[in-house]
């Protein structure tokens, strides 16, 4: 292990809580400054070399100088995320305005290459930022809703669409939202033990539910369901191949 203590910034959701839970049960979070952030904050922190290494999103990589992708595990979703959702009171050929949270980078661009590639359909796009009311909006308008919130919010409105899906159903691909990446290379010795450290949560989740599932939005077996059913860790082929797609389709936004 490095001299340093590296600096790393997590997403603050449910579906990181596999990879806190494995970097503090083997210990590997002595040795590092760990903190968690919104999705959009885990990139600037990254981006402006605040921190060494950040579970950023994949919307953020070419914003990163010389970026590395480092460990073998991300958030990703074959289909249905539940987390990543366009919400609406008006069916979706009746919307024609949608807001963007704040909170993501890769949800929003995702939203807008479907729209384009996918839904051929043209909206007006609006930013919210924080204190935004998203329970408040009008006929004809939508909103893009990441995170745990999905979980709180989906049942208050009338019609949902999950972004994952609607991805799938258009590539044929896993998405990948997020991935452990690093401004800078790291030592090798490092890197195996940071990776180790995320293996012994993904490959645990029932005791990551145990641990976690009872404070938060999502608890006990929507929790459970939602981190094995829903989330898919592993950065496999399909999820490489998600991200170079996605990389090439937001170029031409």
């Amino acid at each position: 292990m490095s001299k340093e203590r590296i600096r790393i910034s997590a997403v603050k959701y449910a579906n990181t809580y596999p990879f806190i839970y494995g970097m503090t049960v083997t210990g590997f979070d002595r040795n590092v400054i760990l903190t968690t952030d919104h999705p959009a904050n885990c990139a600037s922190k990254l981006i402006s070399g605040k921190v060494d290494i950040g579970l950023i999103p994949v919307a953020a990589l070419p914003l990163v100088h010389d970026y590395q992708i480092i460990t073998d595990f991300c958030l990703g979703a074959y289909g249905k995320v539940r987390t990543v959702m366009l919400l609406s009171n008006s069916r979706f050929e009746e919307i024609n305005k949608i807001f963007l949270d704040y909170h993501s980078r890769s949800s929003v661009n995702l939203a807008r290459i479907l729209a384009r590639n996918y839904w051929n359909r043209t909206f007006e796009w609006a930013g919210t930022s924080e204190g935004f009311d998203f329970l408040n909006i009008s006929l004809s308008e939508a909103v893009v809703l990441i995170g745990d919130r999905c979980f709180q919010y989906e049942k208050k409105f009338r019609y949902r669409i999950d972004l994952a899906e609607e991805w799938f159903k258009f590539t044929g691909l896993p998405f990948t939202f997020a991935c452990w990446t690093a401004n800078r290379k790291l030592e090798e010795e490092f890197l195996k033990e940071f990776n180790n450290a995320l293996a012994a949560g993904v490959n645990n989740i029932p005791d990551v539910v145990k641990k976690h599932g009872h404070s938060g939005i999502i608890r006990g077996n929507d929790l459970l369901s939602y981190l094995t059913d829903n989330m898919s860790f592993d950065l496999n082929a399909d999820k490489k191949k998600a991200i170079e797609l996605f990389l090439s389709l937001m170029k031409e936004l």
